[in-house]
């Protein structure tokens, strides 16, 4: 296991977690980035698709709503954000199955080469290099050969959004986050087994813009 046992809560610190969804939507224009990465997903009936890092479930519930036919699995660490998750899912009427477990045991967790597609959000700012390479490497292991990888994340920040992704490396480490600032994360991308790696869409937030990247297993 590479991943750190001890993981970043959703907010830097585990009492912050129930305000997540309200900071979220406060701080990264919510709305628009995760519809963005819905349609560059374009979930079909039958797929298997896996979001690692769930969080507290807004985008595997987001998924399972616009097509109901889909079978959703949500694996975050984080017991507090999962029972969220479970609620809100609850809430909406959708079945996901959510599973306990680090990022780079997904794999582990769920199966290799099975999934059709596999989605990570706002998860990989967080973690230490060797750990971002661990999770990718765990996708590139967990997606079927061909199989659609996509990623919501801070990506390189240029001109004002630099100055703004300042609050977000507050919260989350200067050196874990500042990688994902000087656009390195398509490069670590192509190192871990994805291929075919492109910045799809690119979302100026208050807290920094947002990049949708596409890319591929093997």
């Amino acid at each position: 296991m590479t991943e750190q046992a001890h993981y970043v809560p959703a907010l830097g610190r585990p009492e912050l977690t129930r305000a997540y969804d309200l900071v979220l939507a406060l701080v990264s224009r919510e709305g628009r980035w995760r519809k963005a990465l819905l349609k560059a997903l374009a979930p079909q009936d039958g797929e298997l698709i896996v979001d690692i890092g769930c969080g507290t479930g807004s985008q595997a519930i987001a998924i399972k709503r616009a097509r109901p036919g889909v079978r959703m699995v949500g694996i975050d660490p984080d017991p507090a954000v999962l029972a969220i998750a479970l609620a809100k899912a609850q809430r909406a009427g959708v079945e996901i199955e959510w599973r306990q477990g680090l990022g780079d045991q997904a794999d582990a967790l769920v199966g290799r080469q099975v999934s059709d597609a596999v989605i990570s959000s706002l998860v990989l700012h967080q973690c230490d290099v060797p750990v971002k390479g661990a999770i990718l490497q765990a996708m590139a292991r967990l997606a079927r050969p061909g199989g659609r990888v996509l990623i919501a994340d801070y990506g390189r920040q240029r001109g004002l959004m630099r100055l703004l992704f300042r609050f977000v490396q507050a919260v989350d480490g200067f050196e874990r986050t500042e990688f994902n600032a000087v656009g390195a994360l398509p490069g670590l991308m192509r190192a871990s087994g994805l291929s075919a790696v492109s910045e799809r869409d690119r979302i100026a937030t208050p807290s920094g813009s947002i990049s949708i990247y596409e890319t591929r297993a093997g």
